[in-house]
């Protein structure tokens, strides 16, 4: 199992899967990755177009963005707040990583209800009370009868890169979803290729934020994704492959753990955050703000 940070690369309107080519795109995502991420993103060996990266192995060029938390005042105005990327494996030389030009996309960012998978779903909150990431309680943090989920891909790959959707190509194990870590579920006959199971644990700083005098004067929990969902159950990621030639492939064959591998070169803190791009939408997401940007929109 890899474990590694990768640092903010941008935070801006643009969604090069579900609305290529569309500046600026329905809502803010934040983005963190190799610097060739853009409204556009071609379906080549992106690992060759970008420059640098802000994510620990320094032969990840890949790209992961999901929508950002956002803090909503009781005046009615708004503020928001890195990554860590697992890539899981039932052991060396179990899985077949991805190729240049996969890409996927996980979860709906318009669902405002639960599907009912219960452990087995792909996306949880948890809220940490002390330092270090110590305590694990749900308040003030989303209500705790959300889906338990983790954030997974479904693990079997249909023998293509790609689909319309960026969802069809791939699939659940046969017995369906499988809680986090357990990936040695049985692929089915139509997609029959073991794939890395990729996990997104995303942390945001709400310390600043705990002053109940300044939530919403009904008492509603005051986070809303930057799609306008208060729920949490619209929380959804993409994912540009772009690891450099075979490295995620050796990694997973040479069953590296944790930020330890010996196939793989890290890079500095300092040498990650100086990767970033410039922003290419002309809109402040910084600061107080009067509405979400694009007016917190879900498609």
């Amino acid at each position: 199992m890899l474990r590694f940070g990768c640092s903010q690369l941008v935070i801006e309107r643009l969604d090069p899967l579900v609305n290529p080519g569309v500046n600026p795109s329905p809502h803010v995502h934040q983005v963190v990755g190799g610097n060739a991420f853009g409204a556009s993103m071609p379906v080549d060996d992106v690992s060759t177009l970008s420059s640098c990266t802000t994510c620990s192995f320094n032969q990840d060029f890949s790209n992961y963005w999901t929508a950002n938390l956002d803090f909503k005042a009781r005046n009615g105005t708004y503020k928001h707040g890195g990554v860590t990327v697992y890539y899981t494996s039932p052991g060396p030389k179990k899985t077949t990583a991805f190729k240049p030009g996969f890409r996927m996309l996980t979860d709906d960012s318009t669902r405002r209800d639960s599907t009912g998978l219960g452990k087995n779903m792909q996306s949880c909150f948890r809220c940490y009370t002390g330092p270090n990431f110590e305590g694990n309680v749900y308040s003030p943090c989303f209500d705790p009868e959300l889906d338990p989920e983790h954030f997974p891909t479904e693990p079997c790959l249909g023998g293509i890169r790609n689909s319309p959707n960026h969802m069809d190509h791939i699939a659940h194990p046969s017995g369906g979803p499988t809680s986090f870590a357990e990936v040695s579920g049985t692929c089915p006959s139509s997609h029959p290729v073991k794939v890395p199971q990729v996990h997104l644990e995303i942390m945001w700083d709400t310390t600043s934020f705990n002053d109940k005098e300044e939530w919403p004067e009904d008492g509603s929990q005051p986070f809303v994704l930057s799609t306008g969902d208060t729920t949490g159950y619209g929380r959804h990621a993409d994912y540009v492959f772009g690891w450099k030639d075979d490295t995620l492939q050796r990694a997973m064959d040479n069953g590296c753990f944790g930020a330890t591998c010996a196939s793989l070169a890290t890079e500095s803190d300092a040498v990650s955050e100086a990767c970033a791009i410039k922003n290419t939408v002309d809109e402040t997401t910084e600061g107080w703000l009067n509405e979400l940007p694009g007016g917190g929109m879900g498609d």
